[in-house]
């Protein structure tokens, strides 16, 4: 399976799980496969595929291991998929789960590490010619690679230790790691290399300096003070520092921008969702876990921020107009993008205002959302099928 062939399918079979995501939040299935199926399932399926075709690029180099996509793809699917149903089945399920999640990262881990070998930090990008002068802003973003894959690894070993008895890591303090340490980290370090170029404008290096060192300390501070009010304060507004960056720089993208790509839309309301998700986190901090609030934050974040910002690049990498079937055009993923900012909106209103009627349109919304993008990615994909 060639590289660019495999990217496909896991960003293919990540389309899948959003709408299983979509499906769990609609029946309200308990939280722990609601975040598994989003977390584990669409966004860090999308991170894995995307990751193996551009990190070789970005860091001057060619993938080490060819194969490695298509041995760790079966692990991925299969791994999640057990960790996703784990509480509503067997005992049995969890530990599989874990193993087979485990021993995907470690593919993937050891396959992108030896890649990298050489230039960790990212010194040498791949940037020149008419890109030349972006060469600095993209030293400094691809920082962000190797930390986040240093916080897929602990992930990864706090989920086994705690499976083979030798530790005790809570699942919420792993969706943490995984999604503000490794998913967030890379939309920090990718982000600013893709955007800029998207939009043909730039970024002042200082700022994308202060976004990957403040959201390369929150995700610490945040998994392993989640239960200390004081370090979950301090990690939330460290984290807040970079997620608001991050948000204020796409931003003055946009507006800079004369381009208007039906993707750059998502990513927008991506951002939007981000600033409210961490001041939603950081409410919690302060006022305590109410169950209402704890969970629209983890949806402003995971469906907002992370899940926008996948609709919007994906649909940049994969433009709807050139899928084969009907109605694959730029109105449907507009109406797609639509819906699925309106649906978390209506959500999270009804979740924050104990408006019971909301949450149940909100989803519904975001389930149609999800798969009228789930179409346009597999029509675009078709067309290569044929």
């Amino acid at each position: 399976m060639r590289t660019e062939r495999a990217s496909r399918w896991f960003v293919a079979t990540s389309a899948l799980f959003f709408v299983g995501f979509h499906a769990a939040m609609a029946v309200a299935a308990p939280r722990r496969v609601v975040v598994t199926l989003g977390l584990y399932g669409f966004v860090l399926h999308v991170l894995f595929g995307k990751a193996y075709a551009l990190v070789p690029p970005y860091f001057e180099r060619d993938l080490a291991w060819e194969l490695g996509p298509a041995v760790q793809f079966p692990l991925s699917v299969l791994g999640t998929t057990g960790l996703a149903l784990a509480p509503l089945g067997p005992s049995w399920l969890r530990p599989v789960g874990t193993l087979l999640w485990v021993g995907g990262v470690g593919v993937f881990l050891g396959t992108l590490g030896w890649t990298i070998a050489g230039n960790v930090t990212g010194t040498a990008t791949g940037t020149g010619g008419a890109n030349a002068h972006r060469e600095p802003v993209d030293r400094t973003a691809n920082v962000a690679v190797p930390i986040a894959l240093g916080y897929l690894a602990l992930a990864a070993g706090s989920a086994l230790a705690t499976t083979a008895g030798f530790g005790s890591v809570h699942p919420q303090q792993l969706s943490h790691l995984l999604a503000a340490g490794t998913a967030a980290l890379f939309v920090f370090g990718v982000g600013f290399r893709l955007f800029p170029r998207f939009l043909v404008a730039a970024v002042p290096r200082p700022v994308v300096a202060v976004v990957v060192a403040t959201g390369a300390v929150g995700p610490a501070l945040l998994g392993f003070g989640l239960f200390d009010r004081t370090l979950l304060l301090i990690g939330g507004v460290v984290e807040a520092v970079a997620v608001a960056g991050f948000a204020l720089s796409y931003l003055a993208l946009f507006l800079r921008s004369e381009r208007r790509r039906v993707g750059f839309y998502a990513v927008l309301l991506a951002v939007v969702a981000g600033v409210v998700g961490i001041g939603l986190g950081l409410t919690v901090a302060v006022t305590g876990r109410s169950p209402a609030l704890v969970t629209a934050h983890y949806r402003a974040m995971l469906a907002g921020f992370l899940g926008l910002t996948v609709v919007g690049a994906a649909f940049q990498f994969y433009p709807p107009a050139v899928g084969v079937w009907p109605c694959a055009d730029d109105r449907t993923a507009l109406l797609s993008i639509a819906l699925l900012g309106s649906g978390l909106g209506i959500q999270l209103l009804g979740l924050v205002g104990r408006i019971g009627w909301m949450r149940p349109v909100g989803t519904a919304a975001g389930g149609l959302g999800a798969l009228l993008y789930t179409y346009l990615l597999v029509a675009a994909f078709a067309r290569r099928w044929q």
